[in-house]
């Protein structure tokens, strides 16, 4: 077999393009405020047989490829979700994703096959790959969408999570095992895989945040791809002794995201730009593996009746069944109900039956793709006005400080980067008022672009970085402290936490 350089430097030429245009067409949907999952889909479907005439069918590639894009792209929903606004909703993040995901497969599956004709293992499928939001879609949606805490982070919770049980179900009914065991030893299976990977990305998480802490890597390039091998690493892992491993990849990531790591900024812009080339690849590859000469009007009718069904019945079911473990007020349900984002993960999830050669996959791959098209138009943009009209859309409060860290080895020590953001009661305070542990002191402040060499007397404002150093041992009582008056202002020595 020779390898042939002209080809190569082809597919570098076209593989290039087509990614610019995607990197450009970002700004097209954020100002239409649509996921930019629609665009790429349509990219995909130009590029197929109906349009360039790139022919591409092969369902195992198409569902590696399209497991090893969502695993990218979770570990950059998991570094840039805050624990602190996750863990107050995680009961009904977890419900939704695990509860409120076998509500709307039973829901969807008893009306379609009622209504609609689909065979039952049909229709079981169709329930199972579209009850679950997606990770990128949601991310993407509400980053710009202004929302409480509360909101936002039982959504990113639920998207992180519901995978898991959804790929589980889908596996075992396209491989016939539910037939085989029953449902209740599916269900134990799902919960059995569920915990698993959740305990598996905790060990590997901790581990690892707890060595990047205490080694000095030689670059500073070098730690946004130790992160990643150790998200990578737990999904390997899991997925090895058939646990869930995309439960695995997003804990270990929410773990690290949330842990006081060197070069944090650096390192979630380097995984949010592997997310994004993911992103245009998984969505790409998925309408290139569309055939649209399949698509006819009753298809497009299956696929509109399938999407009410899901939206307007199955999803709010699922959310008031939820929340039952969190009880939240009619209007944030209502909102968590049109908010429930499809993308990617439904059309990915069809590719296990497509590789399976389960009857009907390519029908229910064409009702499914035309689906997430069609409500994906009419979901995003509506978010802010649904919003509004139920009296949920506020601004999410900003952090009171940022804190970036890098290691000083030679000395033992910290040099810590903090942000005072508008929210911070740091405004007005002298330095000499910090009160630092001995042994740490602040070297610097920059403000306006301009250095200060900072005195006891020197007054901090909104918008100033504060150089820091610290040794290794009072990294994180310095930390406490600094985030202590953040909070607090003067008051922060009387103040208990």
């Amino acid at each position: 077999m020779s390898f042939d350089v002209h080809q190569l430097d082809s597919f570098v030429l076209v593989g290039a393009s087509v990614t610019l245009l995607a990197v450009l067409a970002v700004r097209i949907s954020s100002r239409a405020g649509l996921p930019s999952l629609l665009l790429y889909l349509l990219m995909g479907v130009a590029l197929g047989e109906a349009g360039v005439g790139i022919r591409f069918s092969d369902a195992d590639l198409a569902h590696a490829l399209g497991f090893a894009a969502l695993a990218i792209i979770l570990a950059d929903g998991g570094l840039s979700t805050s624990w602190s606004e996750a863990r107050p909703v995680m009961r009904m993040g977890l419900s939704l994703a695990t509860v409120g995901v076998l509500v709307s497969v039973g829901v969807v599956a008893v009306v379609a096959h009622a209504l609609l004709g689909l065979s039952w293992e049909i229709s079981i499928l169709l329930g199972a790959v579209c009850s679950p939001t997606d990770a990128a879609a949601v991310f993407s949606v509400l980053r710009v969408v202004p929302l409480p805490k509360r909101l936002t982070g039982t959504l990113e919770a639920e998207s992180g999570l519901n995978d898991a049980p959804t790929v589980v179900l889908v596996t075992l009914v396209s491989t016939g095992a539910v037939h085989q065991h029953g449902m209740p030893a599916v269900v134990g299976l799902v919960v059995f895989e569920l915990v698993g990977g959740v305990v598996t990305g905790l060990v590997v998480g901790l581990a690892g945040a707890w060595v990047l802490r205490r080694v000095a890597l030689p670059s500073s390039g070098l730690y946004p791809i130790a992160v990643l091998c150790l998200i990578l690493i737990p999904y390997g892992a899991a997925s090895a002794v058939h646990e869930s491993a995309f439960a695995a990849a997003y804990v270990a990531a929410l773990v690290l995201g949330n842990a006081e790591l060197p070069h944090r900024g650096a390192t979630r812009s380097f995984v949010e730009g592997l997310a994004w080339i993911a992103q245009i690849g998984l969505f790409v590859m998925l309408g290139l593996l569309l055939s649209p000469e399949r698509i006819g009007w009753e298809t497009v009718g299956m696929a509109m009746a399938a999407g009410a069904i899901l939206s307007f019945v199955a999803r709010p079911v699922s959310v008031a069944i939820s929340s039952l473990v969190q009880p939240m007020p009619l209007n944030e349900l209502a909102f968590l109900s049109w908010a429930g984002l499809r993308g990617a993960v439904p059309i990915v999830l069809t590719t296990i039956p497509l590789a399976a050669n389960v009857d009907g996959a390519p029908r229910l791959f064409d009702i499914v793709f035309v689906m997430v098209v069609v409500f994906t138009v009419l979901t995003g943009p509506t978010l802010p006005l649904v919003a509004r009209i139920l009296k949920v859309a506020r601004r999410s409060e900003p952090r009171g400080i940022e804190v970036e860290a890098a290691p000083l080895e030679r000395v033992g020590a910290d040099l810590l980067i903090v942000a005072i953001s508008p929210a911070s009661q740091l405004h007005g305070v002298e330095v000499g008022e910090l009160r630092l542990p001995i042994g740490a002191s602040v070297s610097m402040v920059v403000r306006d672009g301009e250095t200060i060499v900072p005195e006891r007397r020197t007054v901090l404002r909104h918008g100033d970085e504060m150089i820091v150093v610290t040794p290794h041992r009072l990294r994180e009582d310095t930390e406490r402290r600094l985030r202590r008056v953040s909070r607090h202002g003067r008051l922060a020595q009387w103040l208990a936490e």
